[in-house]
């Protein structure tokens, strides 16, 4: 009996069930498309932080780079060239390797740090950055030359500029190097991008002369697998092409750790030690061990990199999980009270049928339980109504894909400066740049999401039958003839 009137009301009352249902299915639809946008956000956040740090690292030791002291200046790096006396266009080449972003660490470092409490892996690398200058130079003329104020400087990509010194002038290629440890490829900024032609490094290769390139570097200077690279007069063969999955590369060549410290005059130094923590709960536990511990260095988690990010994704992040937040909750009461009021109105126009109901013998439960049931199926309907608006909502965002920019804070440049740029900014380290980095923003839809809505859809039909219920329990069989009268 109960479903059979449940389904006959419904059908006869058609149109107030699709008010009442619309209004919660605004409500749900809301709540559907913010979630699902602050998920969205959280990944290309996600993805901003790969890109930086590599996948799997928790944390990265370093050790900051000293500001020059007072009435001090940073020096701009020298290149000597030897004037030619037979030939006035006689060309000339140096490569100038350096050490950049940080003050070196100990290779005994990484150790140190993979034996503390908490720390289940630590890899060690080396940033470097390579200005390759060449030109022609004057007979007679002097011989030192240096980069110009405002040449190359930091950055992850290759630059070019012009230096000049004793009247002649030289190019400038700037690009970024990064050391790896080959034995080690789980961690690190390599991480971040995929190998799409050729191999990665082999655990053997730890001192052999080979490089893995970026693909946009390798796309630049027209360089593929088996073909040369030559840095400081050695040659490199190219062995892998890399492309980073989100953002930019960590830097334009790989090359194993052994050969960047050699080419850069760094035995046994890195920069950067990446840590991968034995239970992601303990994050800020490891890290006040390792800085409590080891004296001297700086530990960057991942959600300390992720204060300092901002840009258009943090704007709309903050307005997802803010003002969207608020909206969906300030949405969903009004939704709820709509609801009640339209359908206690509803249970007010039917005061005759619920009169002559109770007269016939239906108890005050009785009229309650259908007038609720009744307000729990509309709730239901406004539900499916509202996770398939919601659903349809996500779903264009995601097609659309509308374009974030998170900007980083400066930093040291190149790998290790990049990663560490946005926790470095304020510190004067040399050659302070900021990045931005282009995310394609999603609105994935989890289960936990679907959950929410079903269960707000059962509290708004829960609501809505409250306020009828109670309406309706209130009414007496006089009523009923007194309408009729």
């Amino acid at each position: 009996m109960f479903f059979t009137y449940l389904r006959r009301e419904l059908r006869r009352r058609r149109k107030a069930a699709l008010v009442v249902a619309s209004g919660l299915a605004l409500g749900i639809a809301l709540v559907i498309v913010v979630n699902s946008v602050s998920s969205g956000m959280n990944r290309a956040q996600d993805k901003v932080l790969e890109s930086l740090y590599g996948l799997g690292t928790d944390m990265t030791v370093t050790k900051a780079a000293a500001p020059p002291g007072e009435g001090e200046t940073t020096r701009r790096p020298r290149f000597e060239f030897d004037a030619q006396d037979n030939d006035d266009t006689a060309e000339q080449a140096r490569d100038l390797v350096m050490v950049q972003g940080f003050e070196t660490l100990a290779s005994s470092t990484v150790a140190q740090v993979g034996k503390q409490d908490g720390v289940g892996d630590a890899v060690g690398g080396l940033s470097v950055r390579v200005m390759k200058v060449n030109g022609q130079f004057r007979r007679g003329e002097a011989a030192p030359a240096q980069p110009r104020q405002g040449g190359p400087g930091g950055g992850t990509g290759g630059g070019g500029g012009e230096v000049q010194g004793g009247g002649a002038a030289f190019d400038v290629d700037s690009y970024t190097a990064y050391g790896t440890d080959v034995t080690q490829q789980d961690l690190g900024p390599l991480t971040s991008s995929k190998i799409t032609s050729g191999r990665t490094f082999k655990a053997t290769e730890t001192n052999a002369k080979v490089v893995v390139l970026d693909s946009a570097y390798a796309k630049e200077k027209s360089l593929g697998v088996g073909k040369t690279l030559t840095i400081s007069k050695t040659p490199y063969k190219v062995i892998g092409i890399a492309t980073a999955d989100s953002g930019d590369a960590a830097a334009n060549v790989y090359l194993p750790l052994t050969q960047a410290q050699s080419l850069a005059g760094a035995k046994d130094k890195v920069t950067t030690v990446y840590v991968q923590a034995k239970d992601s709960q303990q994050i800020d536990a490891v890290k006040q061990t390792i800085q409590k511990n080891i004296s001297g260095t700086t530990v960057t988690t991942s959600a300390d990199l992720a204060d300092t990010v901002s840009g258009s994704l943090s704007t709309a992040s903050d307005l997802a999980s803010g003002v969207g937040k608020w909206l969906s909750i300030l949405v969903l009461v009004a939704a709820f009270l709509v609801a009640g009021l339209l359908t206690s109105s509803a249970v007010s126009r039917r005061v005759r049928e619920f009169g002559t109901l109770k007269a016939l013998g239906w108890k005050s439960g009785r009229v309650t339980r259908q007038v609720a049931g009744e307000a729990l199926a509309n709730g239901l309907f406004g539900g499916a109504l509202g996770i398939a608006l919601g659903l349809a909502g996500a779903w264009l965002i995601t097609t659309f894909s509308p374009t974030l920019t998170a900007q980083l804070g400066g930093g040291g440049g190149g790998a290790g400066g990049r990663m560490f740029g946005a926790a470095q900014a304020g510190q004067g380290g040399p050659g302070a740049t900021s990045r931005a980095l282009d995310i394609a923003l999603t609105a994935p839809v989890s289960l936990t999401t679907i959950g929410l809505a079903v269960a707000l859809a059962v509290a708004g039909g829960l609501v809505a039958g409250g306020f009828g219920g109670w309406r309706a329990s209130r009414l007496r069989p006089a009523d009923a003839l007194r309408r009729v009268e």
